[in-house]
């Protein structure tokens, strides 16, 4: 019976932590950011512009993933 005892102070002392821990957190602003989340799905990514090394002077390098 005892051990059922020390598990739950056990437990909450872990409880109390974490409540703590949320707190401080949601004081030094880490929750603070509402709105980039929200609309990052919305902005395309940019486009990768890595071209080929081109040894024949003639023709001009390629795109990466042309595929020409």
């Amino acid at each position: 019976m005892s051990v059922i005892i020390v598990l739950i102070g056990f437990s909450i002392t872990v409880a109390i932590g974490f409540l703590l821990a949320f707190i401080w957190a949601s004081g030094s602003g880490q929750y603070d950011d509402d709105y980039t989340p929200s609309v990052r799905i919305l902005f395309d990514d940019e486009p990768n512009q890595t071209l080929y090394v081109n040894n024949d002077s003639r023709k001009p390098a390629r795109r990466k993933g042309n595929g020409k």
